[in-house]
């Protein structure tokens, strides 16, 4: 078999910061920059005992971002625990959505040309939830080490889930593209790629022309522009394609795009949903 043998499909999580004046379960500044830690309080830091409270603009922005991507509001939803273990993570877990999110089961059209021809596709979403923001690592590689800014943590953020219904890079640039504008036109957020409030992981894995069977998937992190993006997707597209026609298998893993090198390489094995052991947050109510 040929590359033209196989379809690629992607999926994508779009992690987008909200323009609030304070973070989402604290009163500290939301804003971009600032000397490195001074921006945090015993509650984003995660001190035992602390108490986290909703910011109400937090909410009233994901739920207009939703009707935006032709989304349902579900009038109850609930905060989770994810559980996970990661330096820029001060409390071991990050209050987030799962099983019961703000928004769910959108549809956004796109218009787009690939190869000289307009075409136009319907992209479902299938979530929006809101959620807090983990800090900053700093690598110094001269030194060899890593240094964690805990400003951003704690600041709001939506992530927007799409069903996995890209087949090229062409696509998703046009997704992510009327995405930004429209985020933009909304005031929910500013998308500024290059100060990480608007963020990009692909999600892809590879299927033989004709058949309905998903591929083993993997997950881009790490990329920083529209470009970046499109070279990942055809980047990871070709690796599967290769290893698959050599008579290897994919490894589902969270892969690092390497800007410089054009590549990607492992970062560590991709996770499902109940490695995060999700629970319902006990210092949250439900959001109605």
């Amino acid at each position: 078999m040929s590359v033209s043998d196989y379809i690629p499909v992607i999926g994508l999580e779009i992690h987008s910061e909200l323009l609030t004046k304070s973070k989402v379960f604290c009163t500290c500044s939301a804003e971009f920059g600032g000397e490195r830690n001074t921006r945090c309080c015993p509650v984003c830091s995660g001190m035992p005992g602390t108490l986290p409270v909703i910011n109400q603009t937090a909410v009233e922005y994901a739920v207009r971002a939703g009707y935006a991507l032709g989304c349902s509001i579900n009038k109850f939803s609930v905060f989770d625990r994810k559980n996970y273990f990661y330096p820029d993570l001060p409390k071991a877990y990050q209050i987030s959505q799962m099983p019961l999110p703000l928004c769910i089961n959108g549809v956004v059209p796109i218009d787009y040309e690939e190869n000289g021809e307009k075409k136009h596709k319907e992209i479902r979403i299938n979530r929006i939830h809101l959620e807090e923001d983990a800090g900053k690592l700093i690598h110094d590689d001269l030194n060899g080490v890593s240094l964690c800014d805990y400003n951003r943590c704690g600041v709001p953020l939506i992530e927007i889930v799409t069903e996995p219904d890209f087949r090229t890079a062409e696509e998703v640039v046009a997704y992510l593209e009327w995405l930004r504008e429209t985020l933009q036109y909304l005031g929910v957020s500013d998308c500024k790629m290059q100060e990480g409030s608007l963020r990009c992981d692909v999600n892809l894995s590879v299927r033989p022309a004709g058949s309905d069977t998903l591929g083993t998937r993997t997950e881009l992190k790490n990329l920083s522009s529209f470009k970046a993006i499109r070279r990942a997707i055809y980047y990871e597209a070709r690796r599967q394609i290769e290893r698959l026609e050599a008579g290897g298998r994919v490894v589902q893993e969270t892969r690092r795009w390497d800007e410089n090198k054009d590549a990607s390489y492992p970062m560590r094995s991709k996770e499902d949903a109940q490695d995060y052991r999700y629970f319902p947050e006990p210092d949250l109510p439900p959001l109605e």
